[in-house]
């Protein structure tokens, strides 16, 4: 099966997972490997970080749903998180020093999260006396430890004491995972009640805290990290699309029972995710399958002298009759019309090969 380019990671975010290795310094290939903060990595090679990182986790995942997440050491998120410095965030980490509030710094990380990781997003959601800063995997969750979760929620309450002060801590933080390592490096480093098989990953602040004006701040410097981070998410967005990388992926796939969840193992996206992010691009997974049917019917039309019922199959339709339905959908004219204005001279010279009694 061919693949799909995945989720990518920032480099910088990827070598603050390294550092907290033992040996991070003999895991990074080659003397230059990293070296533009602009550098990206698929999401599988920062997997593979966690995967030496935590230890002893690569069999399958236990009651919690995460891989392997009942081996190895399971704080090893929390340690991750709370040691991220502002480099660890790229662009954001400079953004965030410059926030005039809790507040400005929370739409920041909604606003260029993407920036350091497209494994997952950030939204807000603000109530009448606090607010949740959730944090929603994008990937196969089945692909992604919980430590790597409980990385992103505990690096972003450590951004927010660069703001707030170290004494600072939300009032709560949950995750949908359940725990499995002891109870007191949660609440020692977070400092809050922590709830588990919550409905979602989430911080929860007062709204006081998080409207609190900080004195000073820089918010022409804070202007500055913006305009640069703006460009780089312009960049970012303008990369082949999801849509794009399904329907590349679809070209060299066999179309006869494919589904969104063949194509989702290429990008680590489950169906469910798959199909909500074609939607939110404007898309369907079955528009893009209708058009790969149309493309390939096409190109077999036009390159080969193979009967209708040998190349429905080809395209994932039912027969020979499927085939002149879809087909005249799709062009308006039946497959022997076109292969008939689409011939070459020498396969036209040849005769019909038998596909008009196909069609009949």
């Amino acid at each position: 099966m061919p693949s799909i380019e995945p989720s990518t990671v920032a480099a910088c975010y990827a070598r603050a997972v390294l550092n907290a290795t033992t040996d991070g310094a003999d895991a990074v290939s080659g003397p230059g490997a990293w070296a533009s903060p602009r550098d990206r990595l698929p999401f599988t090679e920062v997997r593979a970080l966690w995967d030496t990182l935590i230890g002893g986790s690569t069999g399958d995942g236990g009651a919690d749903g995460g891989p392997g997440a009942r081996g190895g050491d399971p704080h090893a998120g929390l340690r991750v998180g709370d040691g991220i410095k502002p480099g660890s965030l790229h662009v954001l980490g400079h953004v965030v020093l410059t926030c005039a509030s809790l507040a400005e710094a929370a739409e920041a990380a909604v606003r260029y999260h993407p920036l350091v990781s497209q494994a997952g997003t950030v939204s807000l959601h603000r109530g009448g006396e606090a607010t949740r800063i959730r944090y929603r995997p994008t990937v196969d969750p089945a692909t992604m430890h919980p430590q790597q979760v409980e990385a992103v929620v505990t690096g972003m309450v450590r951004a927010a004491r660069w703001i707030a002060g170290d004494d600072w801590a939300p009032l709560s933080v949950s995750f949908t995972h359940a725990r499995t390592g002891s109870a007191e490096p949660y609440a020692r480093i977070l400092g809050c009640p922590v709830g588990f098989d919550a409905p979602g990953n989430a911080i929860t602040v007062g709204n006081r805290d998080l409207d609190r004006p900080r004195a000073p701040h820089d918010p022409e410097l804070g202007a500055l990290h913006r305009a640069y981070a703006d460009r780089l998410l312009r960049e970012l967005s303008a990369s082949v699309t999801l849509a794009e990388r399904v329907r590349q992926w679809l070209d060299h796939a066999p179309l006869d029972g494919t589904g969104p969840a063949d194509a989702g193992k290429g990008v680590h996206l489950s169906p469910r995710t798959l199909r909500r992010a074609l939607q939110e691009e404007g898309t369907s997974w079955r528009a893009l399958l209708d058009a790969a049917r149309h493309r390939r019917a096409g190109r077999l039309l036009e390159t080969t002298d193979l009967p209708l019922d040998r190349i429905a199959p080809l395209v994932g339709l039912s027969g020979a009759t499927a085939l002149v339905r879809a087909f005249t959908r799709w062009e308006g004219i039946t497959p022997g019309t076109y292969r008939a204005r689409h011939a070459g001279p020498v396969r036209a010279a040849g005769g019909d090969g038998g596909r008009a009694s196909a069609e009949s």
